[in-house]
């Protein structure tokens, strides 16, 4: 009696194959292309929006390493300031772990950075339209700020005439700021870019940098 078929696969499994040569396909996630460059993140942009990459949205690599530091498992992490949501999405995509928000008071940029979240699948980002002094920081456990308060005091570079220009104001919110962070307890981090963490209580050290000094890695002691 014959306990196996005699013949074999056809057509025959190719040499390389058998031997567990050529490593089996990844399954790519079809999202990734965006995240390659930043011009290819712009893309999800309407254009006028993609003029203003270089100076008012964080670069990759920096959104990137920002998110690393930050992402401690099951963390809530808020973006203040958030923009076009592009930090959020960098960390949701990279470090899918960790849940991101962003905060942001013009709802034109809050409504593009929904709908570039659902074109990406993000399911762990979220963008909520409020000023910070509307947001209950009790709510999340770390923080990205790319010196979102500058626009009240930098007239030349604003991304619209919607934002009161005002040095008061950018004393106001840096003063709120620290008040809410005060609240935190020891263990928090933040991140901030393009700021000498003026919006830190003293508690707050500083753990890294990195971009020479643009970027800041701190934690609350």
């Amino acid at each position: 009696m014959i306990n196996a078929y005699p013949y074999s696969l056809f057509p025959p499994e190719p040499e390389a194959r058998q031997r567990n040569i050529i490593a089996p396909l990844k399954k790519i996630n079809p999202a990734a292309c965006f995240f390659r460059n930043d011009a290819a993140f712009d893309w999800l942009y309407p254009e006028h929006f993609q003029l203003m990459s270089l100076r008012q949205w964080t670069p990759l690599a920096v959104a990137k390493k920002a998110a690393e530091y930050l992402n401690v498992k099951g963390a809530r992490i808020l973006d203040i300031g958030s923009g076009i949501g592009k930090f959020c999405m960098v960390g949701a995509h990279h470090y899918p772990d960790s849940e991101y928000f962003g905060v942001e008071q013009r709802h034109e940029l809050v409504h593009y950075a929904r709908i570039a979240k659902k074109y990406l699948g993000l399911d762990n980002a979220s963008f909520i339209h409020a000023n910070i002094t509307q947001v209950n920081f009790h709510e999340f456990d770390h923080f990205y700020f790319y010196n979102s308060f500058y626009e009240n005091i930098d007239r030349e570079n604003a991304i619209d005439d919607t934002i009161e220009t005002s040095y008061s104001l950018y004393d106001y919110y840096t003063r709120y700021l620290q008040s809410v962070l005060k609240d935190k307890p020891p263990g928090t981090r933040v991140v901030t870019y393009q700021s000498l963490g003026e919006i830190l209580p003293n508690d707050f050290k500083q753990a890294d940098q990195s971009f020479g000094t643009l970027l800041r890695l701190w934690i609350r002691e």
